[in-house]
């Protein structure tokens, strides 16, 4: 079996009662609303890298406020055909931002569609990625271990 690892780095940024989500393909193909973020670049560090996945998905110019937490996630992915199933581990590190500029755009080419801010009232009824809920209750909650427990979706 195959084994990959992946660090990335995502943003919670809330403004007047609005959360902030890119869209982009879910695991079934269908559109769900995911944190903005995005893989780190070898050599890069994080917070430089949610300040370009930011800009590149959303159009907006963000600094990061704090850091959240570490959320980590460990799959099996099965693939068809002749492709072996891949072992993989993602590291998440999830940042609080604030925008500072730009002006809101969709990611063209990418692996997001578009952007949007949301009421917070709102988004448990989004077709939504589970970091969502993990992003959102590290804002709530505040961890001192930077960690919370978000339960896998029941596939059934």
């Amino acid at each position: 079996m195959r084994r990959k690892s992946r660090v990335a780095a995502y943003a919670v940024c809330v403004r007047d009662g609005q959360l902030l989500l890119a869209r982009s393909p879910g695991l079934d193909g269908s559109p769900e609303w995911v944190l903005p973020g995005g893989g780190v670049e070898h050599g890069e560090d994080p917070a430089d890298a949610v300040v370009r996945e930011l800009a590149e998905e959303t159009g907006y110019d963000v600094e990061p406020t704090a850091l959240l937490g570490v959320h980590s996630s460990h799959r099996v992915f099965r693939r068809r055909g002749l492709r072996r199933p891949v072992d993989h581990h993602g590291l998440r590190l999830v940042y609080e931002a604030r925008v500072t500029g730009g002006e809101l755009s969709f990611e063209v080419n990418g692996s997001t569609d578009m952007a949007a801010w949301h009421d917070l009232d709102a988004v448990p009824g989004l077709p939504r990625a589970r970091m969502v809920e993990v992003g959102l209750r590290l804002w709530r909650e505040r961890p001192a271990t930077g960690r919370v427990v978000v339960p896998a979706p029941e596939h059934g």
